[in-house]
Protein backbone atom coordinates (compact mmCIF):
# COMPACT_ATOMS: atom_id res chain seq x y z
CA UNK A 1 0.00 0.00 0.00
CA UNK A 2 0.80 3.79 -0.30
CA UNK A 3 0.34 6.76 1.48
CA UNK A 4 -2.96 6.80 -0.71
CA UNK A 5 -4.00 4.73 2.57
CA UNK A 6 -5.04 8.15 4.12
CA UNK A 7 -3.11 7.23 7.55
CA UNK A 8 -3.93 4.15 8.64
CA UNK A 9 -1.03 3.24 10.57
CA UNK A 10 -0.72 -0.17 9.67
CA UNK A 11 0.29 1.18 5.95
CA UNK A 12 3.36 2.78 6.74
CA UNK A 13 6.81 1.76 5.53
CA UNK A 14 8.47 -0.45 7.39
CA UNK A 15 5.84 -2.13 9.17
CA UNK A 16 6.15 -5.75 9.30
CA UNK A 17 3.48 -7.06 11.53
CA UNK A 18 1.04 -5.72 10.59
CA UNK A 19 -2.87 -6.85 9.43
CA UNK A 20 -3.20 -9.78 6.73
CA UNK A 21 -3.47 -9.15 3.42
CA UNK A 22 -7.19 -10.10 2.19
CA UNK A 23 -7.17 -13.08 4.77
CA UNK A 24 -10.48 -15.69 3.78
CA UNK A 25 -12.94 -14.85 6.15
CA UNK A 26 -13.78 -17.73 8.16
CA UNK A 27 -17.80 -17.16 9.22
CA UNK A 28 -17.78 -13.66 7.38
CA UNK A 29 -16.03 -10.35 6.01
CA UNK A 30 -16.65 -7.78 9.02
CA UNK A 31 -15.65 -10.79 11.55
CA UNK A 32 -12.64 -11.30 9.51
CA UNK A 33 -11.97 -7.40 9.86
CA UNK A 34 -12.96 -7.14 13.11
CA UNK A 35 -10.74 -10.39 14.23
CA UNK A 36 -7.55 -8.92 11.97
CA UNK A 37 -7.63 -5.27 13.98
CA UNK A 38 -8.46 -7.02 17.31
CA UNK A 39 -5.32 -8.88 16.73
CA UNK A 40 -3.38 -5.77 15.57
CA UNK A 41 -4.34 -3.72 18.80
CA UNK A 42 -3.09 -6.68 21.28
CA UNK A 43 0.06 -6.83 19.03
CA UNK A 44 0.68 -2.91 19.63
CA UNK A 45 0.28 -2.60 15.84
CA UNK A 46 -1.93 0.00 16.14
CA UNK A 47 -1.66 1.73 19.32
CA UNK A 48 -4.11 3.63 21.80
CA UNK A 49 -5.84 6.65 19.53
CA UNK A 50 -4.39 5.05 16.85
CA UNK A 51 -7.35 6.21 13.65
CA UNK A 52 -9.14 3.49 12.64
CA UNK A 53 -10.43 4.91 8.69
CA UNK A 54 -13.14 3.13 6.87
CA UNK A 55 -12.07 4.16 3.48
CA UNK A 56 -7.91 2.70 4.42
CA UNK A 57 -9.29 -0.13 6.32
CA UNK A 58 -11.43 -1.34 3.35
CA UNK A 59 -8.41 -0.76 0.76
CA UNK A 60 -6.22 -3.05 2.84
CA UNK A 61 -8.96 -5.53 2.99
CA UNK A 62 -9.79 -5.06 -0.15
CA UNK A 63 -13.53 -5.23 0.85
CA UNK A 64 -16.63 -2.69 0.76
CA UNK A 65 -17.11 -0.19 3.46
CA UNK A 66 -20.31 -1.89 4.87
CA UNK A 67 -18.53 -4.89 6.42
CA UNK A 68 -15.53 -2.47 7.72
CA UNK A 69 -18.33 -0.38 9.42
CA UNK A 70 -19.45 -3.10 10.61
CA UNK A 71 -16.19 -4.16 11.88
CA UNK A 72 -15.76 -0.73 14.13
CA UNK A 73 -19.01 -1.21 15.32
CA UNK A 74 -18.78 -4.20 16.97
CA UNK A 75 -14.92 -3.24 18.34
CA UNK A 76 -16.50 -0.51 19.89
CA UNK A 77 -19.48 -2.56 21.66
CA UNK A 78 -16.33 -4.64 23.04
CA UNK A 79 -14.41 -1.40 24.17
CA UNK A 80 -11.28 -1.67 21.77
CA UNK A 81 -12.55 0.83 19.54
CA UNK A 82 -14.50 4.53 19.65
CA UNK A 83 -16.52 6.18 17.48
CA UNK A 84 -17.10 10.06 17.74
CA UNK A 85 -19.47 11.87 15.62
CA UNK A 86 -17.30 14.05 12.73
CA UNK A 87 -13.93 12.68 14.23
CA UNK A 88 -14.01 8.32 13.55
CA UNK A 89 -13.08 5.45 15.22
CA UNK A 90 -9.71 5.18 16.59
CA UNK A 91 -8.46 2.58 18.84
CA UNK A 92 -9.36 3.19 22.45
CA UNK A 93 -7.47 3.93 25.51
CA UNK A 94 -6.93 2.07 28.14
CA UNK A 95 -8.86 3.42 31.10
CA UNK A 96 -8.78 2.79 35.53
CA UNK A 97 -12.46 4.21 35.55
CA UNK A 98 -13.47 1.42 32.66
CA UNK A 99 -11.82 -1.42 34.06
CA UNK A 100 -12.92 -0.78 37.74
CA UNK A 101 -16.38 -0.43 36.47
CA UNK A 102 -15.95 -3.54 34.18
CA UNK A 103 -14.89 -5.69 37.46
CA UNK A 104 -17.15 -4.18 39.82
CA UNK A 105 -20.29 -5.04 37.54
CA UNK A 106 -18.83 -8.40 37.19
CA UNK A 107 -18.39 -9.18 40.56
CA UNK A 108 -22.38 -8.35 41.23
CA UNK A 109 -23.35 -10.90 38.31
CA UNK A 110 -20.84 -13.56 38.55
CA UNK A 111 -22.04 -13.55 42.05
CA UNK A 112 -25.69 -13.64 41.08
CA UNK A 113 -25.10 -16.36 38.58
CA UNK A 114 -23.06 -18.72 40.46
CA UNK A 115 -25.73 -18.33 43.76
CA UNK A 116 -28.38 -19.40 41.08
CA UNK A 117 -26.10 -21.80 39.14
CA UNK A 118 -24.80 -24.14 41.95
CA UNK A 119 -27.82 -26.00 42.78
CA UNK A 120 -28.04 -26.94 38.97
CA UNK A 121 -24.82 -28.43 38.61
CA UNK A 122 -24.01 -32.23 38.05
CA UNK A 123 -21.02 -34.80 38.21
CA UNK A 124 -20.79 -33.99 34.51
CA UNK A 125 -21.01 -29.82 34.21
CA UNK A 126 -18.25 -29.84 37.42
CA UNK A 127 -15.83 -32.16 35.71
CA UNK A 128 -15.76 -30.01 32.62
CA UNK A 129 -14.95 -26.81 35.03
CA UNK A 130 -12.52 -28.74 36.77
CA UNK A 131 -11.00 -29.40 33.18
CA UNK A 132 -10.95 -25.94 31.93
CA UNK A 133 -10.04 -24.58 35.01
CA UNK A 134 -7.04 -27.03 34.57
CA UNK A 135 -6.34 -25.64 30.87
CA UNK A 136 -6.41 -22.54 31.82
CA UNK A 137 -3.51 -22.79 34.72
CA UNK A 138 -1.29 -24.82 31.87
CA UNK A 139 -1.64 -22.34 29.84
CA UNK A 140 1.35 -19.89 28.85
CA UNK A 141 -0.27 -17.95 25.82
CA UNK A 142 -1.43 -14.36 26.43
CA UNK A 143 -4.49 -15.06 23.79
CA UNK A 144 -5.11 -18.57 24.68
CA UNK A 145 -5.27 -17.61 28.21
CA UNK A 146 -7.84 -15.36 27.87
CA UNK A 147 -10.12 -17.35 26.04
CA UNK A 148 -9.59 -20.33 28.71
CA UNK A 149 -10.24 -18.02 31.71
CA UNK A 150 -13.42 -16.83 30.10
CA UNK A 151 -14.61 -20.91 29.81
CA UNK A 152 -13.59 -21.51 33.02
CA UNK A 153 -15.30 -18.66 34.39
CA UNK A 154 -19.05 -19.19 32.35
CA UNK A 155 -18.63 -22.92 32.82
CA UNK A 156 -19.45 -22.06 36.29
CA UNK A 157 -22.08 -20.31 35.17
CA UNK A 158 -23.75 -22.11 32.62
CA UNK A 159 -26.45 -24.01 34.80
CA UNK A 160 -28.05 -20.81 35.89
CA UNK A 161 -30.50 -20.72 33.81
CA UNK A 162 -30.72 -16.84 33.18
CA UNK A 163 -29.69 -16.53 29.29
CA UNK A 164 -29.67 -13.00 29.04
CA UNK A 165 -27.65 -12.64 32.36
CA UNK A 166 -25.33 -15.24 30.97
CA UNK A 167 -25.21 -12.95 27.58
CA UNK A 168 -24.22 -9.77 30.00
CA UNK A 169 -21.49 -11.90 31.68
CA UNK A 170 -20.01 -12.85 28.04
CA UNK A 171 -20.15 -8.78 26.97
CA UNK A 172 -18.71 -7.59 29.88
CA UNK A 173 -15.76 -10.45 29.54
CA UNK A 174 -14.98 -9.06 25.83
CA UNK A 175 -14.78 -5.44 27.50
CA UNK A 176 -12.55 -6.42 29.62
CA UNK A 177 -10.32 -9.06 27.60
CA UNK A 178 -7.69 -6.06 26.71
CA UNK A 179 -7.13 -5.53 30.28
CA UNK A 180 -7.05 -8.86 31.48
CA UNK A 181 -4.37 -9.31 29.40
CA UNK A 182 -2.16 -7.38 31.76
CA UNK A 183 -1.18 -9.55 34.73
CA UNK A 184 0.56 -11.88 32.14
CA UNK A 185 3.22 -9.79 32.35
CA UNK A 186 3.37 -10.44 35.77
CA UNK A 187 3.88 -14.59 36.48
CA UNK A 188 2.82 -14.21 40.37
CA UNK A 189 -0.25 -12.68 39.91
CA UNK A 190 -0.94 -15.39 37.05
CA UNK A 191 0.13 -18.30 39.72
CA UNK A 192 -2.32 -16.11 42.54
CA UNK A 193 -5.26 -15.87 40.07
CA UNK A 194 -5.04 -19.63 39.28
CA UNK A 195 -4.83 -20.41 43.21
CA UNK A 196 -8.05 -18.33 43.26
CA UNK A 197 -9.74 -20.36 40.39
CA UNK A 198 -9.19 -23.93 42.52
CA UNK A 199 -10.26 -22.47 45.76
CA UNK A 200 -13.26 -21.24 43.79
CA UNK A 201 -14.28 -24.47 42.11
CA UNK A 202 -14.16 -26.45 45.55
CA UNK A 203 -16.59 -24.12 46.79
CA UNK A 204 -19.07 -24.66 44.13
CA UNK A 205 -18.64 -28.65 44.41
CA UNK A 206 -19.13 -27.97 48.42
CA UNK A 207 -22.35 -26.47 47.26
CA UNK A 208 -21.28 -23.34 49.35
CA UNK A 209 -23.24 -20.83 47.97
CA UNK A 210 -22.22 -18.00 50.19
CA UNK A 211 -18.06 -19.21 49.99
CA UNK A 212 -18.27 -19.48 46.69
CA UNK A 213 -20.13 -15.67 46.01
CA UNK A 214 -17.66 -14.32 48.25
CA UNK A 215 -14.37 -15.72 46.53
CA UNK A 216 -15.52 -15.05 43.31
CA UNK A 217 -16.59 -11.27 44.12
CA UNK A 218 -13.07 -10.90 45.92
CA UNK A 219 -11.67 -12.49 43.04
CA UNK A 220 -12.62 -10.27 40.07
CA UNK A 221 -12.34 -6.97 42.57
CA UNK A 222 -8.89 -8.04 43.43
CA UNK A 223 -7.98 -8.21 40.06
CA UNK A 224 -9.60 -5.11 38.94
CA UNK A 225 -7.57 -3.01 41.78
CA UNK A 226 -4.26 -4.61 40.48
CA UNK A 227 -4.77 -3.70 36.64
CA UNK A 228 -6.02 -0.36 38.03
CA UNK A 229 -2.84 -0.07 40.07
CA UNK A 230 -1.00 -1.36 37.21
CA UNK A 231 -2.62 1.65 34.67
CA UNK A 232 -1.75 4.37 37.68
CA UNK A 233 1.88 3.21 37.92
CA UNK A 234 2.54 3.28 34.40
CA UNK A 235 3.78 0.03 34.94
CA UNK A 236 1.96 -1.74 31.77
CA UNK A 237 3.94 -5.25 31.31
CA UNK A 238 4.58 -6.60 28.18
CA UNK A 239 1.39 -8.86 27.49
CA UNK A 240 2.79 -10.56 24.75
CA UNK A 241 6.10 -11.94 26.27
CA UNK A 242 6.23 -15.82 27.88
CA UNK A 243 5.03 -15.52 31.43
CA UNK A 244 7.43 -17.61 32.49
CA UNK A 245 10.21 -14.88 31.24
CA UNK A 246 10.89 -12.41 34.25
CA UNK A 247 9.84 -14.49 37.50
CA UNK A 248 11.22 -11.58 39.24
CA UNK A 249 8.71 -8.95 38.49
CA UNK A 250 6.38 -8.24 40.87
CA UNK A 251 2.67 -6.44 40.54
CA UNK A 252 1.88 -3.34 42.66
CA UNK A 253 0.18 -4.60 45.94
CA UNK A 254 -2.94 -5.94 45.68
CA UNK A 255 -5.76 -4.06 47.38
CA UNK A 256 -8.21 -5.96 49.96
CA UNK A 257 -11.27 -5.95 48.18
CA UNK A 258 -14.46 -5.77 50.53
CA UNK A 259 -15.66 -8.97 51.77
CA UNK A 260 -18.65 -9.35 51.45
CA UNK A 261 -20.92 -11.57 49.58
CA UNK A 262 -22.36 -10.15 46.10
CA UNK A 263 -25.64 -11.33 45.04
Amino acid sequence: MSDATNGFPLERAGVTNGLPVAAAPRTSTSRMVADALRAAIVEGALAPGAPLRQDAIARHFSVSAIPVREALRQLASEGWAKIEVHKGASVASLSTGEVREIYEIRSALESLALGLAIPHHTDASLREARALCDAAKRERDPSRYVARNEAFHMSLYAPCRRPQLLDMLETLHRRGERYLRLKFGFPDYKRESDAEHAALLAAVKRRDVAAAQSLVAAHLLGTGELICSVLDAGTEPDASADASADTKRRPPKRRAPPSRTRS
